[in-house]
């Protein structure tokens, strides 16, 4: 309000301010107030105000300021149609001021007030951009968290279900044959399935208290190397023939250190196909293939009656197979088996050179 006396002073031809003028002036801080929910209507009201002042020859003055940010809101809204056929309303106010002088000062006038308009949007655009720019940063930041997380997520899932499923189905095994030796009064035999529960339960407690140690840990740095690893499937063949099951190993190719989340995935991968041979199979004999060549092939053969893998319904050990190898490039295939039953295959690209 001041400052509209204030450059009333310099402008003599101008017409005095009156309480109309006192009236127009809070039009725009009023529009700038009721912004935030009501801008379809605060911005053209404050345009219209801004007119009239033109039209009737009121200084030239701060009344500019309000509109200019309501026009800057509303372009940084894009609502750039409602900004621009705002400014009709002014522009027609300056063509009505300008009657009263030549025609060259009309235009005149009115040429410098779309000047004025065109740096108030760009002002507007500007901040459109940077506000767009932080949204859509602050967008990409939250979907990679949220990816990060569903990928952790389903690492635990994998090996929670891994661990579990395993040396419960060997447990499950043991005591089912402690039980059978236990009728039939053959204590001489009882006691190797219990020490294999024993190791089993052992081994399952373990890896579940180092996952969930990494779990509660906050600022610890990530393994740099797996829990278990190819070459740890000794104790896998032990345990498994403990229940029964006869597991041969061929290492085909020249051997080279892994990456540790290859050799992981791969040992996780056998792990699971000999559960499955162990829980539903009925084999007596399996052969576990390692082919270190240009890249590593994992195979995985029983001479079991296993299903059709043209009809198979994969749970979610097959499924966590798959997911394993496509995370790090590579695929899993069930094909029938030569010795009888199924067959898995499991393929892993490796980079020349590459190491854990």
């Amino acid at each position: 309000m001041g400052g509209s006396f204030g450059a009333a002073q310099g402008q003599t031809d101008a017409r005095p301010l009156d309480a109309l003028a006192i009236a127009l002036l809070l039009v725009g801080p009023v529009g700038v107030a009721l912004s935030r929910r009501w801008l379809t209507y605060a911005l053209p009201v404050a345009a219209a105000a801004m007119g009239v002042w033109l039209a009737l020859g009121y200084p030239y003055g701060p009344i500019f300021a309000s509109y200019a940010v309501l026009t800057i809101i509303a372009v940084s809204r894009g609502r750039r149609w409602l900004a621009w056929g705002s400014a009709l309303l002014p522009i027609a106010g300056q063509l009505v001021r300008g009657l009263d002088t030549d025609r060259q000062g009309s235009w005149g006038g009115v040429g410098g007030f779309v000047a004025w308009l065109i740096v108030a949007f760009a002002v507007a655009e500007v901040v459109r951009g940077r506000r767009d720019r932080a949204a859509a940063a602050w967008a990409a930041r939250r979907e990679a968290l949220a990816r990060r997380e569903g990928e952790e997520r389903l690492l635990i899932a994998q090996e929670l279900h891994d661990v579990v499923a395993h040396h419960m189905s060997l447990i499950n095994v043991q005591a089912g044959v402690a039980l059978h030796l236990g009728e039939r009064e053959k204590p001489e035999h009882v006691e190797p399935a219990l020490r294999a529960i024993r190791d089993a339960s052992g081994e399952a407690l373990a890896e579940l208290r180092s996952l969930v140690d990494v779990l509660r840990s906050d600022h610890a740095p990530a393994p740099r190397a797996p829990t278990v690893r190819l070459a740890a499937l000794g104790d896998l063949v032990s345990r498994s023939r403990a229940a029964g099951l006869d597991i041969t190993v061929k290492r085909l190719g020249a051997q080279r250190e892994l990456p540790a989340a290859v050799d992981l995935a791969a040992y996780r991968i056998v792990q699971e196909a000999i559960t499955n041979v162990v829980r539903h199979a009925y084999a007596t004999h399996a052969t576990v293939t390692l082919d270190h060549d240009t890249d590593l092939t994992v195979t995985i053969e029983d001479n079991g009656h296993g299903p059709d893998p043209a009809t198979l319904i994969e749970g979610n050990g097959i499924s966590g197979m798959r997911e394993r190898a496509h995370a790090l490039g590579g695929t899993v295939a069930l094909d029938p088996s030569p010795l009888g039953g199924l067959q898995v295959r499991a393929n892993f690209p490796l980079a020349e050179g590459s190491s854990s």
